[in-house]
């Protein structure tokens, strides 16, 4: 065949071989796209014949793209972003931006924030997914990430957003029932929202104040939930400070010391490295980092 009489590939055997490239597996991909694995199997066949060349490499279990594969793989997902992109521009819709996010990070700041995001991007559609179980980003479960951790996921590319670190607050109310907040130790007077978090522990050996023994009681498990036990006046509780900036300002809670411990787990945006540049996750990450850098910084 003479292959300068049609220089395109076919676009459904494209389609077929970015989601076999992304999903690692042939069987998955027919699924994902309501076909036999058969005919996955055809399309990436007809793919690299009109190639002339091998696109995957058959594993044990699933597949994994070639050199040649992962080159076609980039620029497959970059077309096909622009082609959703513009069937939705055409259409009067938008493309839809599901953000996958941790329950804290969704109270303290998109919440309050996301509108914007949203007056100044008509076109893209947004969903905050608010769910303990870690979305599949690969799988195309959410577009982008709010994750905890070190900044290291496979396949996906991370830009820090908040530093790890923890600091006491603690209500007015509280502060007038136990006496003044002078030094650390006053501290140890009150009572402590998950008194048994580790992070309690650190933080009193920063500031020079042996730790009393872990209590041992039901853990809340996200610092939303024990904002809201501070707040009801059950204890002082630990929270990242850019997560604390509303809450001081207010004065629904006070900072008694400045002393902040830092932690290894940080906060990130994460997202597919394929797709840095799809115009929702470009348009999203740049806005929040700048968002980032005013309340962080």
């Amino acid at each position: 065949m003479d292959r300068s009489v049609n220089p395109l590939p076919p676009l459904p055997a494209v389609r077929v071989f970015e989601a076999a490239a992304r999903l690692g597996s042939f069987s998955r991909a027919a699924e994902e796209l309501a076909m036999t694995q058969a005919a996955v199997s055809y399309q990436i066949k007809l793919l690299e014949d009109r190639a002339g060349q091998p696109l995957f490499r058959r594993l044990p279990r699933g597949v994994a793209p070639t050199a040649a594969g992962e080159a076609l793989q980039r620029h497959a997902r970059e077309a096909l972003d622009l082609l959703r992109q513009g069937w939705a521009d055409l259409r009067g819709g938008g493309e839809e931006l599901v953000i996958s996010t941790l329950t804290s990070f969704a109270a303290f700041i998109l919440a309050p924030r996301l509108g914007q995001f949203q007056v100044a991007h008509p076109g893209i559609t947004t969903r905050v997914d608010v769910n303990p179980r870690v979305a599949d980003l690969l799988a195309g479960e959410a577009t982008v990430a709010i994750r905890a951790g070190r900044g290291s996921w496979p396949g996906l590319a991370a830009d820090l957003l908040i530093r790890g670190s923890y600091t006491p607050l603690i209500t007015p109310a509280l502060i007038e029932a136990f006496g003044p907040m002078e030094q650390p130790a006053d501290l140890l007077r009150v009572p402590r929202v998950d008194a048994g978090d580790p992070a309690w522990a650190l933080w009193f050996r920063a500031a020079g104040v042996a730790p009393p023994k872990p209590a041992e009681q039901h853990s809340l498990g996200t610092q939303m939930l024990e904002v809201q036990a501070a707040l009801a006046g059950q204890g002082a509780c630990l929270l990242t400070p850019a997560y604390a900036r509303g809450l001081i300002a207010s004065g629904a809670l006070v900072q008694p010391f400045d002393l902040v411990t830092e932690d290894d787990i940080s906060v990130w945006l994460v997202y597919p490295e394929g797709r840095r540049d799809a115009p929702a996750i470009a348009a999203f990450r740049s806005w929040l980092l700048a968002e980032v850098a005013e309340f962080a910084g």
